[in-house]
């Protein structure tokens, strides 16, 4: 590369990456890996929907509808020690394993759905179970991305990973909130567990670490699983981007996605009055444009300024859910879920390539790790905010969720501002 011409250099990068939006799929390892993650997101929708309707059902409570969600993200406290694993075993090998996990809880309960014998202490006590490792599947999926596809792909390869948790948000809600009203919770979970299998079985095929990559790791390690996370926490203290990005990825969890995402259920039925198909509408329009902002990305190779476009796109994310709490009736709520899908999409695939970009390989599986770990902020969030809604009402709980992350966003882009923003 000349020195003289970086920017020639990069326009030529990013003019490629255009042009080569399914370029990641020539790597045998990520053919393998996107449809065993399109899997395994379909079944995480479908089971989600389907149990947190049961649990609103059952027990007509818009706090233990929140606690259920909350259960699913119990997991986030352990994944950088999860990551730590992961760098010594293989990711692979992690990734693998968790997804066994799945598909036996799965199969825990269909059977006794099948008998007429669930009851909510039974789908809570597997929530729990599942909530410790089901954050940490992300972590993997985009560390075997950073393992196994070039750099110069990465922003495509992330954008084509994300469209597998945005059509299952679209398609896994569907299905599940139609299984469900159709044939009964048992019947549903027959398709939730054949695609967990399914799922696994892919996965055998995704390759481990990339041969140079691997090459590159120093000959040195840390003796003991605390000093690698140890290491791990101390980069990301370290590393202003890296601190700025988990900061804003932890208010992000916090007051944005219990909003868009764990509440739903209760602005389906308390507020627009629908049924399972309502809701799964609600969801697959939230969903959808979620993934009309990953395949813009995919086009766009990326922003030309990542940080700066990140930010942009969180501050309009909470702008849109302003908006969208003060809606009386569904498709005006549908339609403004769907630029909040887009930006939310735009903002996390930006945060995902700058991770994946600045993070070196001996590092990833933990800093990805605590990456998740700033998902923690979800299930917090949707405790406090089951409250506030008893307590203020829908509509004033998420303004007040939304201006305190406009406020807190302002204030990381303006303290890292040289590192973000320009």
């Amino acid at each position: 590369m000349s020195a003289g011409k970086p920017a020639n250099s990069t326009s030529t990068a990013r003019a490629a990456a255009r042009t080569s939006a399914m370029a990641p799929f020539a790597v045998r390892s990520f053919r393998f890996q996107w449809p065993s993650d399109l899997l395994t997101s379909w079944a995480f929708e479908m089971e989600t929907l389907i149990l947190g309707w049961y649990v609103l059902v059952e027990t007509d409570s818009v706090v233990l509808l929140t606690a259920f969600g909350s259960l699913q993200f119990l997991g986030t406290l352990i994944s950088p020690l999860l990551g730590v694993v992961a760098d010594r075993v293989g990711r692979r090998a992690v990734l693998c394993t968790m997804r066994t996990i799945y598909t036996v809880l799965a199969l825990a309960v269909m059977i006794p759905a099948w008998g007429g014998s669930l009851n909510v202490y039974y789908v809570f006590a597997v929530a729990l179970l599942a909530g410790l490792v089901r954050p940490s599947d992300l972590v993997m999926r985009n560390s075997l991305i950073g393992d196994t596809v070039p750099s110069g792909m990465l922003a495509n390869a992330i954008g084509l990973s994300r469209t597998t948790m945005d059509s299952a948000r679209i398609a896994g809600a569907l299905a599940g909130a139609g299984l469900f009203a159709t044939l009964g919770i048992g019947p549903a979970y027959i398709g939730v567990t054949a695609l967990y299998g399914i799922a696994l079985l892919l996965t055998l095929g995704v390759a481990g670490h990339h041969t140079a990559a691997a090459a590159a790791k120093p000959t040195t390690r840390p003796t003991t699983t605390w000093q690698e996370l140890k290491a791990g926490l101390a980069y990301v203290w370290k590393t202003p981007e890296v601190l700025a990005l988990m900061l804003l990825a932890f208010w992000v969890n916090l007051t944005a996605y219990p909003i868009s995402m764990g509440l739903l259920p209760y602005v389906a039925r308390e507020i627009y009055d629908l049924d399972q198909n309502g809701l799964g509408q609600l969801v697959a329009g939230y969903s959808g444009g979620a993934l009309i902002g990953s395949i813009a990305m995919i086009m766009s190779g990326g922003a030309r300024r990542p940080g700066r476009f990140m930010v942009l796109s969180i501050i309009a994310w909470y702008a849109l859910m302003v908006i969208f709490a003060w809606q009386e009736t569904k498709w005006p709520g549908f339609a403004i879920l769907l630029l909040v899908g887009i930006m939310q999409s735009t903002a996390m695939i930006s945060m995902s390539v700058i991770l994946l970009q600045i993070t070196p390989e001996q590092f990833r599986g933990r800093i990805m790790g605590v990456r998740i770990l700033a998902v923690y902020g979800l299930p917090v969030g949707l405790l406090a905010a089951g409250a506030l809604v008893d307590w203020t009402g829908f509509s004033n709980a998420v303004t007040i969720y939304t201006l305190l992350g406009i406020l807190c966003t302002g204030w990381i882009a303006l303290k890292w501002r040289a590192v973000i923003w320009r």
